[in-house]
């Protein structure tokens, strides 16, 4: 199984949420099955580092992103992956509308996919403070831990 979580400039929701699958995932049976990574819709900030806040948010969670590196959604990535899992409804039309012919059925919302929150958005904390990131954090957190009690099911 592969997962590609996405959001706007892939420096803060999701590389956070990659960050918390990865955790989740790795303290779970299916470490060697299951697959993370994340994009960002947009290419402001490919190659750079998560935003420090992020990063620092995480690491106070244990868990260490600062060796992701941002990237822009790839037409490669609609048939690389098994699940393309966005932070909010502007995420989910802007990738739905690169979708391919056929792929738009793996294009969904993360808090709604792994069972957290119908329609669920994560908010962008990238103008907020810390504590907009630790929202943030136990949102995607709680995604994380939803998906591997979902991804157990299979």
């Amino acid at each position: 199984m592969k997962l590609l979580v996405i959001c706007l400039g892939n420096i803060c929701r999701s590389p956070m949420a990659e960050g918390a699958l990865r955790a989740h995932i790795q303290r779970s049976h299916l470490r060697d099955r299951v697959e993370i990574d994340s994009a960002g819709t947009g290419d402001w900030h490919a190659g750079q580092a998560p935003d420090r806040r992020a990063v620092a948010c995480a690491r106070s969670h244990g868990v260490d992103i600062s060796d992701l590196r941002a990237r822009q959604l790839r037409p490669s990535d609609f048939h690389d992956f098994d699940w393309l899992l966005c932070a909010d409804q502007q995420n989910l039309k802007d990738v739905r509308r690169l979708a391919p012919a056929g792929t738009a059925h793996k294009v969904v919302l993360l808090l709604d996919w792994a069972g957290v929150l119908a329609d669920g958005a994560i908010p962008d904390p990238y103008t907020g403070q810390a504590e907009d990131f630790q929202h943030v954090w136990r949102l995607v957190d709680s995604a994380a831990s939803a998906a591997v009690a979902r991804l157990s099911q299979k």
